[in-house]
């Protein structure tokens, strides 16, 4: 009897192999297939403008105000000199956070714009995977899974793109 019961446990398990059942896709070309994506980007881009619009401002301003101050140089008393030094370092120093706080703006923007649409997406391949009865879904992206059985595997690309 021990023996017949080793014999099944190697069937048992091909045949749960068999039966399981999973679909891949590549999650970025999915997401950038949706109808919102284009808008999102554009908003991005948007905001991204009007941010590189400021840093080049205060750059051109910056540049000025150095400009002048080299000029001064040989003509301004030594107490102007440390004052419009110690203003261009302030000047810099407001510079570089802006600089880095409008990175983080964007990062948060673009976490923010396309959140949605990363939650959309979720929600389609989650009733796509239940209708199906997949195991799991895999991201195919960034050579993540260089070979997938077909016989298991099926390629629901199509599928998640009719859903938008």
């Amino acid at each position: 009897m021990h023996g017949n019961r080793a014999a099944a446990a190697p069937l048992e398990r091909q045949q749960a192999v068999q039966t399981l059942k999973f679909g891949y896709l590549s999650y970025d070309a999915a997401l950038r297939a949706m109808p919102e994506y284009a808008e999102a980007g554009r908003q991005l881009s948007e905001l991204r403008a009007k941010y590189d619009a400021e840093a080049k401002r205060v750059e051109t301003e910056f540049n000025k105000k150095y400009e002048e101050f080299l000029e001064g140089l040989k003509d301004f008393p030594q107490t102007i000199l440390q004052k419009r030094q110690s203003e261009l370092q302030e000047f810099l120093a407001r510079n570089i956070a802006f600089k880095e706080e409008s990175s983080r703006l964007l990062a948060a923007a673009e976490r923010n714009v396309y959140s949605p649409l990363h939650d959309r997406l979720a929600a389609i391949l989650r009733k796509i995977g239940e209708e199906r009865g997949y195991a799991f879904i895999v991201n195919t992206d960034n050579n993540s899974c260089p070979f997938i059985s077909r016989a298991v595997g099926e390629d629901i690309s199509r599928a998640v793109a009719e859903q938008f």
